[in-house]
């Protein structure tokens, strides 16, 4: 296990790297000029000598390979730079709006699990019925649906037509209501159909017969023997989809005007925000990273027969 663990912290500081020189690199050959966007807030006259004098003062006249290495010398000391557009410290920025993004990530996955375990247990207990006929036109209906339309009809029905829930803030749980059904409605769909799919495989192997010679109930079956097996495929699309639901969290955030993460993103891009970019392109980096982490983690707790040893690859 502990062989497992430094293996996967070396490759997470690896990928982390990696990830850091990639978005260095796209911010300072990407199209637009932060300098022009910074000296042109005030709108006034801007000279040839307000341009250079910017340009050193940011350490934009060095060679590229120099910026790179001071900003990733200030991300031991965790300086990720300072903010043109807010005039703050980008790390202060990110850990102001992390906890937002945080909650509504969380709101999404138990949206996600209140559906998609009723739906999928009742479509595995009742194959080709209409529980599971129901199951599959949901299914059909989350997926086809995208995430910014289903969030206009969600406020315009429960906001505006029948004044059930808020469309914007933060100040209490029912103003996450609408975003974390706008995020994990379709996830629930997908992961319905895994889990019936799941169940039925391990509800027909042979350690599921030879339960029922025992006389053991069909629920005390289903969740004793049946559901373990039946997560282990269901925990690795949730790792492997975690960037898409971070994905959509920029979406719900900007639909729905939450001062998250993802707003600070799309704000940093028009504004030419490269110190914020390049902070919040690492931050989900690292928190995708870890999410994987913690699915290998889990995954080798539920199936026993898996184990990290020296033959474990990375």
């Amino acid at each position: 296990m502990l062989l497992f663990i430094g293996r996967r912290s070396v490759a997470i500081i690896i990928v982390l790297f990696l990830l850091s020189g990639m978005t260095f690199v796209l911010m300072k050959y990407a199209p637009g000029d932060p300098v022009l966007t910074i000296l042109n807030i005030d709108e006034v006259a801007v000279t040839q000598a307000d341009e250079e004098a910017m340009r050193e003062k940011l350490g934009f006249n060095k060679p590229i390979y120099d910026q790179y290495f001071s900003w990733l010398k200030g991300l031991f000391k965790l300086d990720l730079g300072y903010s043109y557009s807010n005039d703050r410290m980008v790390m202060e920025l990110l850990m102001e709006r992390l906890p937002l993004t945080l909650q509504l990530l969380a709101g999404g996955v138990l949206i996600m699990i209140v559906i998609a375990a009723p739906l999928g247990v009742l479509a595995s207990r009742y194959p080709n019925r209409w529980p599971d006929r129901f199951s599959q036109l949901f299914a059909l209906l989350g997926a086809s649906i995208p995430n910014f339309l289903l969030g206009l009809l969600l406020v315009y029905f429960l906001a505006y037509k029948f004044n059930l829930f808020p469309t914007m803030g933060t100040g209490s749980l029912k103003h996450f209501i609408l975003p974390s059904l706008t995020l994990g409605f379709s996830m629930s769909a997908i992961y319905s159909r895994l889990l019936r799919s799941g169940l039925i495989d391990s509800m027909s192997q042979q350690y599921v017969r030879a339960a029922r010679a025992r006389g053991l109930s069909e629920t005390r079956i289903l969740m004793t023997h049946a559901l373990r097996p039946a997560l282990l495929p269901l925990i690795t699309v949730l790792g492997m989809s975690m960037g898409s639901l971070v994905a959509g969290t920029v979406v719900v955030e900007i639909m729905f005007a939450l001062p998250g993460l993802g707003s600070l993103a799309i704000d940093a891009i028009l504004q030419r925000d490269y110190p914020v970019i390049q902070g919040y392109v690492l931050l989900i980096g690292l928190f995708i990273v870890v999410i994987q982490f913690i699915v290998d983690f889990v995954y080798g707790i539920i199936d026993p027969r898996i184990r990290y040893g020296k033959g474990e690859p990375l």
